[in-house]
């Protein structure tokens, strides 16, 4: 792996006594895989390599927000036609709701973990999403009346509106999509807080764009899903 490292990635680092490659490989199988933080002590173990879970653990919590940083600088446009909706995540003991939409074609387009499923989080969803990606020309969403509500919203203070539509059925997509997400956080049983669940579902939506084909890479070049995770450290 090359050791010209981000800057962001380097400063982390310095207090992880372990090789770059190590920890990469368990913070990428942590976010890649539904694995949980026992599963991957052991897997170590057998590699001959002794590492504590809770280790694993602080390194996703401090590496993830700053590859999810220089994803966002490598994250291919996504499509202007938007279906969005939102999941349920268990944090404590207490549902919370992941907001997600996808593109036409089935690419991410962005997310948001927020504590109430209501008209200010799916505005506050929507507005991250537009700051992130652009404005979409179409929004396909569900019969929820908060989403509708917020989009309304949004619309009110714009010359060209986004088009809404309500349609169950265009949006199964993202309801698909979702299951790839709750495939990887089942075995963790739930989150501990919302700082740890936000940091952990972040790690988990990028590399989940990077399978999905969503990171630029070099013209000529086809890198595998872990080399361009990895690549997000340099």
């Amino acid at each position: 792996m090359k050791q010209n490292l981000n800057p962001a990635v380097a400063k982390v680092l310095k207090r992880l006594h372990y090789p770059l490659d190590v920890i990469l490989m368990c913070v990428r199988w942590y976010v890649a895989y539904p694995l949980s933080l026992r599963h991957l002590e052991q897997m170590m173990a057998e590699r001959g390599i002794a590492v504590d879970h809770s280790t694993v653990h602080r390194w996703a919590m401090k590496l993830l927000p700053v590859l999810e940083k220089s994803f966002r600088r490598r994250k291919r446009p996504v499509g202007k036609s938007w279906r969005m909706d939102e999941t349920y995540m268990k944090v404590k003991g207490q549902w919370k709701y992941l907001y997600r939409a996808v593109d036409k074609a089935g690419n991410t387009v962005d997310f948001l973990l927020r504590s109430h499923r209501d008209k200010t989080a799916a505005r506050r969803y929507f507005e991250k999403s537009i700051d992130q990606n652009g404005e979409p020309d179409t929004v396909t969403i569900d019969r929820s009346g908060a989403n509708l509500a917020a989009l309304e919203t949004i619309n009110a203070d714009r010359e060209a509106p986004i088009k809404i539509r309500q349609s169950k059925y265009l949006n199964n997509v993202v309801e698909q999509d979702h299951r790839a997400i709750k495939r990887r956080t089942r075995p963790m049983l739930g989150f501990k807080t919302f700082r740890c669940a936000r940091i952990l579902l972040a790690g988990m939506e990028v590399m989940h764009m990077i399978a999905k084909g969503q990171m630029k890479c070099a013209s000529g070049t086809h890198p595998s899903a872990a080399d361009q995770f990895y690549d997000l450290a340099t």
